[in-house]
């Protein structure tokens, strides 16, 4: 009986420590966690396109037990380019759920909280929302060698419209895919992607009207990001990034580095 006492003590004992994990890292996970950082760019090219010079793209955000709220921003330094998103979204097992509100509309713009202009030659009275409403679903591999992820984003309501050869207009639902793979190469970090916009619109666009991405299926953004860490002192390092950014769609090609606050 007292071996058996023994064995028994013994193997909680050894239970304790995988026991205190499982409890520390069940807390950490139900923590609150913020986050405060601050990017400045050479120029600033979203999803292939070009959006303004040289910029400050400061973001908050607060994230508990997968749910995450974060405000992301820029600003130009040389022009009134400014954009304002919020991204409320939920993580779990590599698979991310997001919405973002999108409102790019520059500084002196004002209006945050009410319509805009119309986009209905029919209805020139109804007016619709600066804002861009969109929804966002990405998985990442669960493969340590080949952590590939895949998202998918479509704007579902807001300022996006596209019409048809009568004039009437429709809710666009513009889409763009992107694939990336992260991988590393002496020390420095490395990310490829491609995104895309998957479908054709119809062929007659009025100028006023913005069509996001391309006018038909095509690809938009072949890009390569490199970042590595620049070693300041013994202890600070400064986070700093390159990437190049071919669009085939529009034949254009961009060259922009940054540095990570």
């Amino acid at each position: 009986m007292k071996k058996q006492l023994m064995k028994i003590c013994a193997a909680a004992l050894c239970t304790l420590p995988c026991a205190a994990r499982a409890q520390e890292s069940a807390e950490k996970k139900n923590d609150v966690n913020f986050s405060v950082g601050v990017d400045m760019v050479s120029s600033y090219v979203w999803r292939g396109a070009y959006q303004a010079g040289v910029s400050v793209q400061p973001s908050v955000g607060v994230e508990y037990a997968g749910v995450s709220l974060s405000s992301w921003g820029s600003v130009d330094l040389g022009g009134d380019f400014k954009e304002v998103d919020f991204t409320l979204s939920y993580s779990i097992a590599g698979l991310d759920i997001a919405v973002t509100d999108y409102w790019w509309m520059g500084e002196s713009a004002y209006g945050y909280f009410s319509r805009g202009h119309s986009y209905d030659p029919n209805n020139p009275s109804k007016k619709v929302s600066e804002h861009l409403l969109e929804a966002t679903l990405a998985y990442t591999l669960p493969a340590e060698k080949f952590p590939a992820k895949l998202s998918w984003s479509t704007f579902f309501a807001g300022n996006d419209f596209r019409y048809d050869a009568a004039d009437k207009p429709s809710r666009a639902f513009s889409t763009y895919i992107e694939a990336s793979y992260p991988f590393s190469v002496k020390g420095v970090s490395l990310e490829a992607a491609l995104g895309l916009r998957p479908w054709e619109s119809p062929s007659y666009e009025p100028a006023d009207v913005p069509t996001y991405y391309s006018a038909g299926c095509a690809a938009v953004n072949v890009s390569l990001k490199a970042t590595k860490e620049l070693k300041i002192t013994d202890s600070f390092t400064l986070p700093v990034f390159g990437q190049l950014i071919f669009n085939p769609n529009t034949e254009d090609v961009f060259l922009v580095c940054g540095i990570n606050f």
